[in-house]
């Protein structure tokens, strides 16, 4: 009798469990609770960070503050999302690594990801700034009107029916595609595959981020909703219809806050 083949996931798992569990669920726990603290804050005593956030004056040390709010953010909702490609990456490196270098490149992989929506942050502040000098923005970091929150919610579904669109979310749900188009050795190899990879899932994912100033930056549970929307939209076995569906959704809430 013989023994049985281990799958693909088995295998990956039993090899580089440290880095599964550190990128895809310690990082992204750490991050949660963050952001859970600071929505509690937000929305009860402000005597924390987030009264920071609300002061007219911004300073370098507010817009830093800012920005790691948002990139805490993105690696909290966009990690979890990414478990295909890190996996998928993590065997094959292991597999050419010929220094032994395969759990290394893994975290630089990461890396190269989370600078990605990291760069992403830093528009999404400098949009922030924006619309809060526009009086666009509450004091709460939500839209000011309901005509706000309408057009970026039409927007975000117009853009789920893009090329563009399409194409991006292609290669997050086919990481063995973009692998097999884009591989490069070494540890430089390893970063650039990541920030090629982050950017894909930005060209992805960007305007579904934007919706977080139509229900609130610190909304918790738009922050959850747009986390699963992502991860069902990248990681459910329907192509792209999931986005269609989704856009067309968007659109349609959106055309009834307009009419309201």
């Amino acid at each position: 009798m013989t023994d049985r083949q281990p799958t693909w996931l088995e295998a990956v798992l039993r090899q580089q469990w440290l880095p599964v569990f550190i990128l895809l669920i310690a990082i992204p726990a750490v991050a949660w609770l963050w952001i859970a603290a600071m929505a509690r804050d937000m929305y009860g005593s402000m005597g924390g960070a987030s009264a920071w956030m609300m002061t007219p004056v911004w300073d370098p040390q507010h817009l830093l503050l800012l920005w790691a709010m948002w990139a805490v953010m993105m690696a909290a909702m966009m990690l979890p999302s990414a478990v295909p490609a890190l996996m998928l990456f993590g065997m094959h490196a292991r597999r050419r690594a010929e220094d032994g270098s395969g759990a290394l490149r893994i975290y630089i992989f990461a890396v190269g990801y989370l600078i990605a929506w990291s760069l992403f942050s830093v528009v999404a502040v400098a949009l922030q700034r924006l619309l809060g000098r526009l009086l666009m923005l509450s004091p709460m970091m939500e839209a000011s009107t309901p005509r706000l929150s309408a057009a970026l919610l039409v927007m975000a579904g117009i853009y789920q029916f893009t090329p563009l669109k399409q194409a991006c979310l292609s290669s997050c749900q086919s990481p063995l595609g973009f692998f097999m188009r884009r591989w490069r050795h070494g540890t430089s190899g390893a970063l650039r595959m990541g920030t090629e990879h982050g950017a894909l899932c930005v060209g992805c994912c960007w305007a579904l981020m934007l919706l977080l100033f139509a229900g609130g930056v610190m909304n918790l549970a738009v922050i959850l909703a747009l986390t699963a929307l992502v991860a069902f939209e990248k990681l459910a076995p329907i192509g792209a219809w999931g986005a269609r569906a989704s856009g067309a959704l968007l659109m349609a809430l959106g055309l009834w806050m307009f009419a309201r």
